[in-house]
């Protein structure tokens, strides 16, 4: 299995050229770009009220006043700085601005930053219940963010361990049991890495630590639940663990979709094969044309 990319290649690679356009001398243009990600979020990649040395960076993501309530702002102010805007671009949550004529110290950097803007709105829920679990805090109120309309996702602090709760939605009573599939393998991967977090999951009902929230079950809704430890949310170890857990439930469905797909390729290849071997099975006719003298033919059976 692969790991997604944590951070939006065209947003790195559009603000790469334009800071390299700029430092080589050459003339600014224009740009208006809209790009979707994970999750519903949208980018949008513009110039600042026309002018083509300011590019601004935004994105939109539906449940950023959720992140809102666990610190998404200060936090990205403290890693953007003055490239974060105080008031976003329209229809956008967060805009980052940088200068064509007053380029980043490193332009690498910048770019792979802004990049990253969506992993560090995320990054802001799973940091402050991290620090909690660190200071022994128990009995905050557990944050509910629902980044998806349909699915919601829930961290919890204790004095021992923060619980990371994805609620799923499959769409094909197949990606349930494909699902199932790959959660085992989950609860398997303690076995080989006794370093590896514990996984749970449940299907049809939420798991009883959700009792009294909005979670709803059915057929086709799923919970998969992360224990993580403080060799996992510890200070070294933090920003590993939020770049692989939040981007969780992408990485599963992607996974479910490429089994789907894989499974079908074979099966077409199967039957191609198939259609083969029926065709050589085709009995010759018994009935031969003859041809007389004169040119003209008939059949001799």
């Amino acid at each position: 299995m692969i790991l997604l990319e944590i951070k939006n290649k065209i947003i790195e690679e559009t603000l790469l050229a334009k800071f390299e356009n700029a430092e080589s001398g050459g003339k600014p243009e224009a740009i208006d770009i809209t790009i979707a990600d994970f999750d519903g979020v949208l980018y949008h990649v513009s110039n600042l009220d026309g002018d083509k040395t300011k590019v601004q960076v935004s994105i939109s993501l539906k449940f950023y006043k959720d992140l809102q309530e666990h610190g998404a702002d200060e936090l990205l102010k403290k890693i953007y700085g003055a490239a974060l805007q105080d008031t976003p671009e329209e229809n956008y949550n967060v805009t980052l601005l940088y200068s064509l004529e007053n380029l980043p110290e490193s332009k690498e950097k910048a770019a792979s930053s802004a990049a990253l803007l969506k992993r560090h709105c995320f990054a802001s829920v799973f940091l402050r219940y991290f620090e909690f679990q660190e200071k022994e805090e128990a009995g905050h109120k557990r944050a509910v963010i629902h980044y998806r309309d349909d699915e919601t996702m829930y961290v919890d602090a204790f004095k021992d361990r923060v619980t990371v709760v994805f609620s799923t939605v499959f769409k094909d009573d197949d990606d349930v049991i494909i699902g199932k599939v790959f959660m085992q393998e989950f609860k398997e991967g303690r076995r080989a890495s006794h370093t590896a977090p514990q996984v749970l999951f449940s299907h049809k009902d939420p798991p009883r630590e959700l009792d009294g929230t909005d979670a709803r079950g059915g057929d086709n809704v799923g919970y998969i639940t992360f224990v993580l430890e403080p060799r996992h949310t510890n200070a070294k170890a933090r920003n590993k663990t939020i770049d692989l857990i939040h981007i969780f439930r992408d990485y599963l469905h992607y996974h479910i979709k490429c089994s789907k797909a894989y499974i079908h390729s074979r099966m077409r290849a199967r039957t191609s094969d198939f259609l083969k071997v029926l065709n050589r099975a085709r009995p010759e006719s018994t009935q031969k044309e003859r041809r007389t003298i004169s040119g003209k033919t008939f059949q001799r059976n």
